[in-house]
């Protein structure tokens, strides 16, 4: 049966990436979104011809208005823009491909109007795991992840039988400043955390590799999808990026899913799943890759895990706080505005400062996400 998607965040690494899987599956293409890319917007319009097109940027939704003025293209702008984008009554799945928190009301949305989640944006599930789940289970729908960490969960649990998880062990890469100490993280600069090894991605979630955070927030992820708690979910640092998670149960059996470091695969299962369609990917090749490394992650000189895990026992607003704080940080460190090193200290603070709440509702989540910006900020004006 046709697919019809909308995709939130069209532009970016993996919307550009789903619209490259489109002609190996049916798909119908009924909305895309973007933040200010207005030019790649454009030429992904004309080709595709969605119902309707937005712009989270006002005064970008205004030249992609006037851009897209000889086309039946509807053009949206803002939040509602990105909401409109998701409910569209003719679409099924909505690609939440946008990065930030920015993803979080439209997603809710989305499962109100009974469309089913190709789920990229982990703050989502980091920011309002509870709600989300709970959310989804009322309304009847699917959340499919995309993230290649928990698409590999997701795909080997295909394999469980109906046997409960033991253990989930996500892999990481280790990111560009893999084996450095907390000292030599003093001096590295904004240019070579965007280098990342193996992935190819946005400056936020590639900064989070850098730092680890990104892995931190996987974990929160994790939980929520899988419903294990913090201490039965594992990180470990494999470096080729081959193995891209594993599954363990009670009997101490272990399953991974292996593959090129490739997102179009666990982007594309995300849209045909139960089905498996050919893929644009490369084959992997055991003899060519030779070896596998394993490492246990560096909390010292990479503390954001440590700060994740603390979110995901305590939960309530801490996930939102730790999120918020870490977006806002990772802004000032974009800027050359703030060392590397202090990403993870400025979230550390925030997630002392901001009150904590134990059951949160959707207006506490985003008040704790503006206070927890609104703690970096004062932290870097003193």
């Amino acid at each position: 049966m046709k697919k019809r998607i909308s995709i939130l965040g069209a532009t970016g690494s993996i919307g550009t990436q789903t619209i490259d899987i489109l002609s190996s599956i049916d798909a119908e293409v009924v909305a895309l979104t973007t933040n200010r890319n207005i030019e790649l917007l454009e030429a992904q319009a004309r080709a595709l011809k969605p119902k309707v097109c937005a712009a989270c940027d006002e005064a970008a939704a205004k030249q992609l208005k006037i851009a897209l003025a000889d086309t039946d293209i509807q053009v949206q702008s803002g939040m509602d823009g990105l909401i409109a984008a998701a409910t569209h009554p003719d679409c099924d799945t909505v690609v939440t491909a946008v990065v930030g928190m920015v993803g979080l009301l439209p997603t809710l949305a989305a499962i109100r109007a009974g469309k089913d989640i190709a789920l990229a944006n982990k703050e989502t599930l980091v920011c309002a795991g509870q709600l989300v789940m709970d959310s989804a289970a009322k309304y009847g729908v699917k959340i499919l992840p995309v993230d290649s960490e928990h698409s590999a969960i997701f795909q080997c649990v295909q394999g469980a039988q109906g046997n409960a998880l033991d253990r989930i062990i996500l892999t990481a890469s280790g990111g560009p400043f893999f084996g450095k100490s907390a000292d030599e993280l003093k001096t590295v600069t904004r240019e070579q955390a965007l280098q990342h090894p193996n992935w190819s991605m946005g400056a936020k979630i590639t900064t989070d590799s850098a730092t680890m955070m990104n892995k931190g927030l996987e974990l929160i992820e994790a939980m929520w999808l899988y419903g294990l708690p913090e201490d039965q979910i594992d990180i470990v640092v494999h470096r080729e990026s081959i193995i891209h998670s594993l599954i363990e149960f009670a009997d101490g059996a272990v399953l991974a899913q292996l593959g090129l470091p490739d997102m179009r695969l666990p982007i594309q299962y995300a849209l045909t799943y139960p089905e498996r369609l050919p893929c644009k990917v490369p084959r992997l090749s055991l003899a060519e890759i030779g070896r596998l490394t394993f490492f246990a992650p560096d909390d010292a000189a990479f503390p954001a895990m440590r700060l994740a895990r603390r979110a995901a026992r305590e939960k309530g607003n801490l996930g939102a706080v730790m999120n918020g704080a870490n977006e806002a940080a990772v802004g000032l460190f974009l800027q050359d505005a703030l060392p590397f090193w202090q990403i993870p200290e400025l979230v550390a603070f925030a997630m002392d400062e901001v009150p904590m709440q134990e059951n949160p509702t959707l207006d506490d989540i985003l008040e704790s996400d503006r206070a927890a910006r609104a703690a970096v900020n004062h932290w870097k004006m003193r």
